[in-house]
């Protein structure tokens, strides 16, 4: 059949792309009839302009789909290689802790296992590391300086900046914040504890530097220590109060005592509630009872959790010295397969603990319910001497020692001041006229004045080489002003005036006014001044509760005992 001439007019029709404008002449268009389709050809009779500047031929050519396709897979490759390479520095970085963390450790502390040095933390003997690893058992085992930690005795391992003298130092204070260091990286929640006897010395007020922005609950432990008859409702505002003053953000706030388990389930349902399959870190400074409260946590977790019953049997050890804990220790607790981790302590330099022998730091450790010691009191046996001057002017140009590791120099107060003091027992409290009081610590320091104990650690003791003058105002003589707290031991209470203190001529009609004092202590330890603490009876008589806006209500944490 002949080829059909089609009208340029009628090609729109049928040509779905667009007619560039030209004569009819320009373009033969031609029209097939077949029985199943219709094929057009359109070719240009005129032709095309080439450009001189390039050979015909030359020039680039559009990529074919196979280039594209070539071109993405390149593209894909090298992105894969560089965040593969991204992702092994920061292993490298971040993976310290857990590479470190496959070589077997001591259970009881967290020290890598070794047959080599008998005296060093971690050690065990050769036929029972060999037993043990035939079966397998490695993580099962109590190393030889536990043992003895677990039978009373005092050995330290911690030296450094923050660590403690006598004994052996297998390990500074700087690894050990170095083991922490991975915690901020991780995603987790942190546990803080606090002791309620060294609050501020206790406090790690840049806990942000390890927990980074890791959502934390405050514990704050051994508030069975506290006097008989203490408000917990005010103790915990007191808290509160103290930590927004911090600015330390907090999830909630909890009074436990490892003890007795008081607080303890609270702990324990805000964890299973916050921690949303991370892990659980529990962070605080030493000897701040972690250890303790971790036994506690297991404990009234095994009622309902088969998986924290099984981890009771091979649970961290726990002592009075400081350091026990070398590495983290991590302790399957939880029934979605998040670890429960006890960690190395934070030694800080400014306590009392870092300067003390480690045989006396026994004494600086309440193994019982504190009693507040007020001086001056009826019942106290004083000098004559003493005594008739105290009657007539109370405690001003005295200076009073707590044992050999404080003494206040009394400047001015008012005939009626006392100072009631919160620490350890052991601590006793004597008092001497302040032109005496150099050649008195001199004298009686190890046998009367102690810690340290002893004529030969007196004769390497430091001194009270810091001394801090305090100007204290008072408004309200009916209570305490405020709380001296001397880091690592405990505080004693400032009260302008004690209506029971027997003073024979009494100040009538005193308002406000300044109270004086010079605070020796040994050069590194810490000395805060503070709102008074709540305690015992009377704590609950004077403690006043702040009015709140509602701003401050909606970021203020919870507390719960």
């Amino acid at each position: 059949m002949a080829p059909k001439l089609l009208a340029l007019s009628s090609l729109s029709s049928i040509c779905p792309f667009p007619i560039p404008n030209s004569s009819p002449s320009s373009l033969n268009i031609y029209k097939f009839h077949t029985p199943k389709s219709t094929l057009i050809f359109c070719k240009s009779t005129e032709p095309q302009t080439i450009s001189e500047s390039e050979p015909e031929g030359y020039g680039a050519a559009a990529p074919t789909r196979g280039d594209i396709y070539l071109q993405r897979q390149h593209v894909v490759a090298a992105s894969s290689s560089v965040l593969a390479t991204t992702k092994k520095k920061k292993k490298k970085r971040d993976n310290i802790f857990k590479i470190s963390n496959l070589a077997p450790c001591c259970y009881g502390c967290g020290a890598p296992l070794h047959t080599s040095e008998e005296d060093a933390p971690g050690y065990v003997d050769q036929e029972t590391y060999d037993l043990k690893k035939k079966h397998h058992q490695l993580r099962k085992i109590l190393c030889g300086r536990c043992r003895l930690l677990s039978h009373g005795h005092m050995i330290t391992a911690v030296g450094g900046n923050g660590g403690y003298s006598g004994g052996k130092q297998f390990v500074t204070a700087e690894e050990l914040r170095e083991k922490l260091s991975h915690v901020r990286h991780e995603k987790a929640l942190i546990v803080k504890l606090v002791d309620i006897v060294d609050f501020n010395g206790s406090f790690l007020a840049r806990v942000r530097d390890l927990a980074g922005a890791n959502p934390i609950i405050l514990v704050i432990t051994k508030v069975d220590l506290l006097p008989k008859d203490t408000d917990l409702n005010c103790v915990g505002d007191w808290v509160v109060e103290a930590t927004m003053k911090k600015k330390l953000n907090v999830l909630s706030v909890h009074l436990t005592s490892s003890k007795s388990l008081v607080g303890i389930s609270g702990v324990v349902s805000e964890i299973q509630k916050e921690k949303k399959g991370r892990d659980v870190y529990i962070l605080g400074s030493a000897n701040v009872g972690k250890s303790a409260f971790i036994n506690a946590l297991l404990n009234t977790m095994s009622y309902k959790d088969p998986v924290a019953a099984s981890a009771r049997k091979y649970k961290p050890i726990q002592s009075a010295v400081p350091g026990t804990t070398l590495g983290p220790i991590p302790i399957d607790a939880f029934l979605g397969g998040e670890k429960l981790y006890d960690t190395p302590g934070v030694h800080l330099h400014h306590r009392q603990a870092a300067v003390i022998h480690a045989e006396d730091l026994p004494t600086l450790a309440p193994q019982s319910r504190l009693r507040g010691q007020v001086f001056p009191s009826s019942g106290q046996n004083l000098d004559s001497q003493i005594a008739n001057r105290m009657r007539s002017s109370g405690l001003s140009g005295l200076s009073i020692f707590w044992g050999g590791l404080v003494r206040i120099d009394v400047l001015k107060v008012l005939p009626e001041t006392c100072l009631t003091f919160y620490g350890p027992k052991a601590l006793q409290i004597h008092v001497v006229p302040t032109e005496e009081a150099d050649e008195f610590y001199q004298k009686e320091l190890g046998v009367l004045l102690t810690p340290p104990t002893g004529k030969e650690k007196a004769d390497d003791w430091m001194g009270l080489e810091t001394k801090r003058h305090l100007q204290i105002k008072y408004e309200d003589i009916e209570r305490p002003t405020c709380d001296v707290a001397i880091s690592g031991l405990g505080w004693f209470s400032v009260v302008p005036v004690n209506k029971s203190a027997g003073i024979s001529n009494p100040v009538s009609e005193v308002t406000a006014g300044e109270l004086t004092f010079i605070v020796h202590v040994p050069k590194p330890v810490e000395i805060f001044v503070r709102s008074p603490m709540p305690v015992g009876k009377a704590g609950g008589q004077w403690y006043d509760y702040r009015e709140l806006t509602e701003e401050e209500l909606e970021v203020r944490p919870k507390w719960f005992f």
